[in-house]
């Protein structure tokens, strides 16, 4: 296997979401001479194929297995196969990077944390940064530049680093440091492992070594497991249940414990103070620890900037094919649509309990999106021209109230009502007083984030679209997507 920044000659790369990927790579095989590199996912709304050589690379989407081996044999014997390639780029040889035209999906915002995602091998641990920088200077650059959490599923969730991490030094016990990639609600830290699990554990590492940590644990979705594996030398593996619930940090804890009924946690104190097994605990996601990794590697983060790096979003929904685009924090929500078919404007932005909307010329920052009532889990779904807002909005309300975990009263009780007077307004009772009531108070007084966010779909979508709600209190469903109306 060649080493990261040494050119290896011709290569061809396959994408772990390729459909028949082993019966691709055995065409290929067959016919050619070449290393066939197997790659994680890109996040892409495709699947690719890469054929390098000489600094140029013939990115190929949704191979088969018969122009699969076709293009191989031309690599081999002709030179670089760019008829029917989606786009040709000349670059480094030495590029450690998935190389970007200079149009298609591809090209969309920057990939800086995405960069290594479907080029570099998942089974190859890369140079570690703890090589290259001091750890006592880590606290410092994250102070210095105001980085913060990215995902619900982090124990910063939109805050400092630094705060965090500070007060898991100074808490009393022995620091762990857990890398969540087993939020169900946004699989982006899931391709990360897929792609790129030696960075994401190698940051975590130098995490631990911030805080004083000498144990790094990483509790992943079922896809997840065995990437992390591979390259997980000194640190722990557990796979997570597959539940929304999981995504709350306390909650991810609570599974790593093994506990049969997984609740969350009171705070304070937080995990940074009392977490896995009562030892002070630093959560990060994937995401988290890469920005992390970007920063430290030289990467240019704007100290001026109130959300420093960039944001990976998730599209979805009503899309052609799913895709993940990473953003600079300052760039309109907007752009990220660029990647992906679709004829939809209108939008749930922030995943299962995301604000709904009809506009995303919002920038991708967590306070631009938090102040536009959004969510910033970082992912946008696309809603179909016959998604009705009020069915939308109820079925996350039904879903609030069938998957909270029933520890605490304004979460549990406080559901029940929010979906049953949703369902009043097909019964011609809109109640938008008693709607906005509930939401304050849950978002107020629950316990954890579940219940604070569950109100958000409805209070959004109350000032966005409250005539769609009238109209079907009196009957009828401008999508005409809800039938049996009186």
């Amino acid at each position: 296997m060649s080493s990261p920044g040494v050119d290896p000659g011709p290569t061809i790369r396959v994408t772990a979401d390729t459909l028949d990927r082993p019966a691709i790579i055995e065409a290929i095989e067959a016919v050619a001479d070449v290393p066939v590199r197997r790659v994680g996912p890109a996040g892409t709304p495709a699947p690719l194929s890469l054929y390098t050589a000489d600094g140029r690379t013939a990115i190929h989407t949704d191979p088969r297995p018969e122009s699969a081996s076709q293009a191989a044999r031309s690599l081999e014997n002709d030179g670089l196969p760019t008829d029917d390639a989606h786009a040709v780029v000349e670059h480094d040889p030495a590029i450690t990077a998935l190389p970007v035209p200079e149009s298609g999906p591809v090209s969309v915002g920057t990939r800086q944390v995405l960069g290594p995602c479907g080029w570099v091998d998942p089974t190859v641990r890369p140079a570690s940064v703890i090589d290259d920088i001091e750890p006592d200077t880590v606290l410092d650059r994250i102070d210095g530049v105001g980085l913060r959490g990215r995902g619900r599923a982090d124990g910063a969730s939109d805050g400092s680093l630094s705060a965090l991490w500070n007060r898991t030094i100074e808490a009393d016990g022995e620091p762990v440091v857990v890398v969540h990639a087993a939020d169900t609600d946004c699989r982006t830290d899931e391709l990360l492992c897929r792609s790129v699990p030696g960075h994401v554990l190698d940051s975590a590492r130098l995490v631990a070594e911030v805080v004083g940590a000498d144990d790094v644990v990483a509790l992943a979705t079922e896809q997840s497991v065995a990437p992390l594996e591979a390259v997980a030398d000194d640190a722990v593996v557990h796979p997570a249940p597959e539940s929304f619930l999981v995504g709350e940090p306390t909650m991810a804890l609570e599974a790593l414990e093994g506990n049969d009924r997984i609740e969350a946690r009171r705070r304070p104190p937080g995990p940074e103070e009392w977490g896995l097994y009562g030892r002070p605990t630093v959560v990060h996601t994937p995401r988290t620890l890469l920005q992390l990794r970007k920063l430290l590697a030289g990467e240019e983060f704007d100290p001026e900037s109130a959300d420093p790096g960039t944001r990976l979003v998730s599209v979805r929904g009503a899309v052609a094919a799913p895709a993940v685009v990473e953003l600079r924090t300052d760039t309109a929500l907007s752009r990220a649509l660029s990647a992906v078919e679709t004829a939809g404007d209108r939008y749930v932005v922030g995943g299962q309990f995301g604000g709904v909307t009809d506009s995303l010329d919002v920038p991708v920052s967590a306070p631009a999106l938090s102040a536009s009532g959004l969510g910033t889990e970082g992912i946008v779904e696309v809603l179909d021209s016959e998604d009705c807002i009020v069915a939308t909005v109820g079925e996350r309300a039904a879903f609030a109230r069938e998957e909270n975990c029933g520890r605490c009263v304004p979460c549990r009780e406080g559901s029940k009502q929010l979906h049953e007077t949703l369902r009043a307004v097909y019964d011609g009772e809109f109640d938008p007083d008693t709607l906005r009531a509930l939401s304050r108070v849950m978002g107020k007084t629950s316990l954890c984030a579940f219940g604070k966010a569950a109100v958000r779909p409805v209070r959004t979508a109350l000032e966005a679209f409250e005539p769609e709600f009238r109209a079907h209190a009196e009957g009828r469903c401008p999508a005409g997507a809800c039938g049996g109306l009186r």
